[in-house]
């Protein structure tokens, strides 16, 4: 209001003082002019009260809608948690007999993977089942030379040696059971089918088979890796975050991202693991998000990115 009052009072001076002169020159209309360039100069200096002289934040015109800066992104890689991937190797040497795997089978936990040659596998198995034979005899008298001694009619040194006899056999047949069920061998079915030539390598757990090195005679030592399983079930995203990304991040955040090649499909997840270390050669953190929604073409090692969730 007060800018109209001012350019209306200039103008109106203006107009009084062409009235006054008397001779009909151009100077009125360069007065005109100069008073015009001069209102248009007290106008343009002019604060805008309506708005205020301090700048605020960018507005969107259309929906009236302040902006916000956008929240930060992660780069990440998916990742098998430990628990869901299996190392298949060997407690005792040998060779490979028969071996039928191929990289990307799914496997059941207890399924046969290969079967392996060793003749000390044979000679543990012999010295299983004497020992267990042996046990059953030296049981027997034990409990018998007990029963004498009780009745005094046995020696005490008779009653001691049998005694120590039985518990020999026993620690040796249970030493031989021990090493047989480190190498996935059921004792109870040895005694029902005797002596097998080969051992059986069985799948811990349940997946897929990758990084498979066995081939059929080759010779494996004691605790060389065969093959790998994956369980794809709990499958994570581990994300690459930095110091300075810590105060966006809390436990229990809803994170959105994407798989690279199967955009444009968005899954989520939740932050389940923040990194305590740094590392010391690029200062990243790992962040791992328990992912809710799995999908059957999920690899380990894919690339995504991802973003929190904010409310």
């Amino acid at each position: 209001m007060k800018n109209i009052v001012l350019v209306s009072c200039v103008v109106l001076l203006a107009a009084c003082s062409g009235s006054k002169s008397s001779s009909p020159t151009a100077a009125p209309a360069t007065a005109a002019v100069d008073t015009a360039a001069s209102v248009e100069s007290v106008v343009s200096a002019a604060p805008d009260l309506s708005t205020g002289s301090d700048a605020g934040p960018e507005v969107d015109a259309a929906s009236g809608a302040t902006s916000v800066p956008n929240q930060p992104t992660f780069n990440g890689l998916l990742v098998v948690p430990p628990q869901d991937r299996a190392t298949v190797t060997l407690t005792m040497g040998g060779s490979i007999r028969t071996a039928s795997l191929l990289p990307g089978a799914y496997v059941t936990r207890g399924d046969v993977l290969a079967t392996l040659e060793n003749p000390e596998f044979i000679t543990l198995q012999q010295v299983y089942l004497d020992s267990h034979a042996q046990n059953d005899y030296l049981r027997a008298e034990f409990l018998r030379q007990q029963t004498l001694a009780r009745e005094e009619a046995a020696s005490q040194k008779r009653f001691q040696q049998s005694r120590a006899e039985y518990l020999s056999m026993r620690s040796r047949m249970e030493a031989a059971a021990a090493q047989l069920a480190l190498l996935g061998v059921d004792t109870t079915q040895l005694l029902e089918r005797g002596i097998v030539p080969c051992m059986e390598i069985k799948a811990p757990i349940s997946g897929y088979v990758a990084d498979v090195r066995m081939n059929v005679g080759r010779h494996f030592g004691v605790g060389e890796p065969l093959c790998e399983i994956v369980s794809k079930g709990g499958m994570m995203l581990r994300l690459t975050a930095y110091e300075k990304d810590l105060a966006h991040l809390r436990i229990g955040d809803r994170v959105e991202f994407r798989v690279n090649g199967m955009d444009p499909q968005v899954f989520h997840g939740a932050v389940a693991v923040i990194g305590q270390q740094v590392n010391n050669e690029n200062r990243s953190i790992e962040v791992y998000v328990r992912i809710a929604d799995h999908d059957p073409q999920f690899r380990p090692g894919m690339y995504a990115t991802a973003r929190i969730v904010r409310k």
